[in-house]
């Protein structure tokens, strides 16, 4: 009788709206027309399905539940019955419910098997983060399918990865700059592709990136799946996605009402003065109960300079950064990972990009730019349903920003309590031991530390003798560098190619890291200029004054 009257009930919704237009809640029921009587009478379900109930692949539901998942996530229980038949999705939902598998599970179960080596799936992400991250969970899902996936980044010699792409791939994951290198170098074939996946969609469809999307649009074919998937999806983002997808279901996986942050995230925001952050951060570390953290600043220079200084003082951090090498960056994820470091300092590229469902603090040494960097950034903790600890300083010449980040968000604290290091409520609102001070104790330093991760090798052929410089990456004079941009959003000109000694293009990244170090050499570094010596004749000539 309830089955009957649900499908009554959503055969007489969907004859008010257009399909095309149609969005659910976390429930199931569409959500597109909020004030229609009918809403309001749709059941709730108390149970997600299964994978196996949803007609996923065997092997692809026994790899899940190798790795403990079985049941789906709302975002996942929406979108794969419409995935599955090849239909293109925007999917909309809050960071850590299981977007990645949302898209990863219909891209997977869709692959011919076996191929012809050529990728028939494309994943574009904005960071080599994310890049990673998607490449290690659709690998995970794959394994007893034979699926070969391939990521491809920037920051590492093209070799190894032209390599791959030689042996045959099916499914590619890569950030737009090294996709499009490769693919006019005729090393990546994206003409038979039927699969292709926005992933973090509102960055990708953002200027910084809409170029190189509307030329890999160009390589692909114009008749594939189209799946985009994000956080946030401002309108404008949604009307430009439209004009290149067909017909797409806009799938928002959350009640009406509901905050674009989670509500198991505890929130807590104060006005902190620059010279106290570090002794605050100091003891925010040694709340109650605090597991792996992750603290974001805004520069390069000022997330190193944070990591340098935790670790001086007793914790086990590590940054990621522009400024550091794949292999660093890499190394210090993995470090993060295994438990070996538990704070993990990171600019905002970073944000999008680390899924490590056990982070239980967040904090925001210095305010977000806007509200989708700060849900983005919270969003790495009170994942997959756990509870969460977000912690936000706010300086004083910060306070208009965080304002707006407030108003736009529904937050309600829009004057933060000025804080210091010693106040009282701060060690109440986070339950830090009485008596902290800005040192970690001997007792709690059990971690093994940066050091105890070994770092890869990344590189295949031979060492540039110019290498790039790590560090504070402090700007000359000490000025304060300007927020950290995505390597992948740089104009066209800072990718323009330079060439090695091995034949092989560098990219723009390593031009641009060889330019600065030759821009920062002072003056007296600087080859002198040869004179033109007078000949004897002009010696010998009268002065013409």
């Amino acid at each position: 009788m309830v089955r009957e009257r649900l499908i009554t009930l959503t055969a007489e919704v969907e004859a008010h709206l257009d399909p095309v237009e149609l969005e659910h809640s976390e429930t199931g029921a569409p959500v597109e027309d909020t004030s229609h009587p009918l809403l309001a009478d749709a059941p709730v379900h108390t149970e997600s399905p299964t994978f196996a109930e949803l007609g996923v692949r065997e092997e692809i539901v026994k790899a899940l539940g190798e790795a403990g998942i079985e049941r789906t996530f709302a975002i996942q229980e929406l979108t794969l019955p419409i995935a599955l038949a090849g239909d293109d999705v925007i999917g909309q939902a809050r960071t850590g419910t299981g977007k990645t598998l949302g898209f990863g599970v219909p891209l997977l179960h869709r692959i011919d098997l076996p191929g012809d080596g050529t990728p028939q799936a494309l994943v574009v992400v904005p960071t080599r983060e994310l890049c990673l991250q998607v490449s290690h969970d659709l690998t995970a899902a794959a394994k007893h399918l034979g699926v070969r996936v391939a990521a491809i980044y920037g920051g590492i010699p093209y070799e190894r990865q032209i390599a791959q792409l030689r042996k045959g791939v099916d499914v590619v994951i890569g950030t737009p700059g090294r996709l499009l290198d490769l693919a006019e170098q005729r090393h990546l074939v994206l003409g038979k592709v039927r699969m292709l996946v926005l992933d973090e969609a509102d960055e990708m469809l953002d200027l910084g990136f809409l170029p190189d999307i509307e030329r890999i649009l160009v390589m692909v074919p114009d008749e594939r799946q189209t799946m985009l998937f994000s956080a946030t999806m401002p309108g404008p983002i949604i009307t430009l996605a439209r004009t290149f997808l067909n017909q797409p279901t806009h799938i928002r996986a959350e009640e009406n009402d509901a905050g674009q942050t989670h509500e198991n995230t505890s929130q807590f925001v104060y006005r902190a003065h620059s010279m106290d952050k570090p002794e605050m951060l100091a003891r925010v570390l040694q709340a109650r109960d605090r597991g792996l953290t992750m603290v974001f600043a805004r520069t390069k220079r000022t997330a190193q300079k944070v990591a340098d200084d935790l670790t001086e003082r007793g914790f086990a951090a590590a940054a990621v950064h522009g400024d550091l090498g794949q292999g660093a960056r890499e190394k210090a994820l993995r470090a993060f990972r295994a438990g070996k470091v538990d704070v993990l300092v990171a600019t905002d590229v970073a944000a999008r990009g680390i899924d490590i469902d056990d982070v239980t603090h967040v904090i925001n040494y210095q305010c977000p730019e806007d509200e989708k960097t700060y849900v983005h950034r919270i969003g790495r903790t009170g994942r997959a349903g756990r509870t969460g600890v977000a912690v936000t300083f706010v300086d004083w010449d910060e306070t208009a920003r965080w304002q707006s980040v407030n108003d736009l968000l529904g937050l309600g604290q829009p004057l933060p309590v000025e804080t210091y290091s010693t106040s009282d409520h701060l060690f109440a609102d986070l339950g830090i031991p009485s008596g902290s001070t800005g040192r970690l104790p001997l007792s709690h330093r059990t971690r093994a530390g940066l050091d105890a991760e070994e770092e890869e090798n990344l590189d295949t052929g031979k060492r540039n003798k110019r290498r790039r410089r790590t560090g504070s990456g402090s700007a000359p004079g000490g000025a304060e560098q300007a927020p950290e941009a995505n390597e992948e959003t740089r104009p066209k000109r800072s990718r323009s190619r330079t060439r090695s000694r091995g034949g092989v293009a560098q990219d723009g990244e390593q031009a641009e890291a060889q330019a600065s170090e030759s821009s920062d050499k002072t003056a007296s570094d600087k080859p002198r200029r040869r004179r033109r010596r007078r000949t004897s004749a002009e010696q010998a000539a009268p002065s013409a004054d």
